[in-house]
């Protein structure tokens, strides 16, 4: 397995690793639980990070992300069921599962 990508945040991570899994590269998300230890471990370290399963894909996979990175950013939002701030690309909170509406 090769790590090809630290995201930000959760949500962010399955974002890329469903982009990916979309294109026909497998890939999984590590680190999830790992902002639990922030304070114990070093802050790049809890970061959740996508890795692929098949090596020879990396240079496709790289290029996916890149793509992914250049798009302009879409409005976050709100899940008026739960509360929770979600990607602008996101239909369905990736929490609870209620549909979502922009955040003003």
């Amino acid at each position: 397995m090769k790590k090809i990508y630290v995201a930000s945040n959760l949500p962010e991570a399955y974002l890329v690793r469903d982009l990916l899994m979309q294109a026909g590269v497998q890939a999984r998300v590590l680190n999830e639980h790992a902002m639990g230890a922030l304070g114990e471990l070093a802050l790049n370290a809890t970061y959740p990070q996508v890795w692929i399963s098949q090596p020879h894909q990396e240079q496709h996979a790289r290029s996916l992300i890149a793509n992914y990175e250049k798009r302009a950013p879409t409005p976050a939002k709100f899940c008026g069921k739960c509360g929770e701030n979600n990607p602008g690309e996101f239909d369905l909170c990736w929490s609870c599962g209620g549909a979502l509406g922009l955040v003003t």
